[in-house]
C-alpha cells in the first residue's frame, strides 16, 4: 500500500470502529485499509476469507478419504 501511515485506515477491535492514522496499538487493529469503507467491512472480509479458507481445507481433506 502506497499511502502514508497517517492516511491509512484500520479497524479497531477494542472500540469496534474504523480508525484513520495512528490509533490503538496494532494488537487491537485489523488493516491497514486504503479507505474507510474497507475498514468498516473488515470483520465481514475476515469472515469471508475464513470461510473460503475452511472450504479449501475441506476440499483438500476430502481427497484423502
Amino acid at each position: 500500500m502506497d499511502l502514508p501511515d497517517d492516511q491509512r485506515w484500520w479497524y479497531c477491535l477494542k472500540h469496534d470502529a474504523p480508525e484513520k492514522g495512528p490509533g490503538c496499538p496494532d494488537k487491537y487493529r485489523l488493516g491497514p485499509y486504503a479507505d474507510e469503507d474497507s475498514a468498516v467491512r473488515a470483520l465481514q472480509t475476515v469472515a469471508e476469507r475464513n470461510e473460503a479458507w475452511d472450504d479449501g481445507e475441506d476440499a483438500e481433506n476430502r481427497d484423502d478419504w
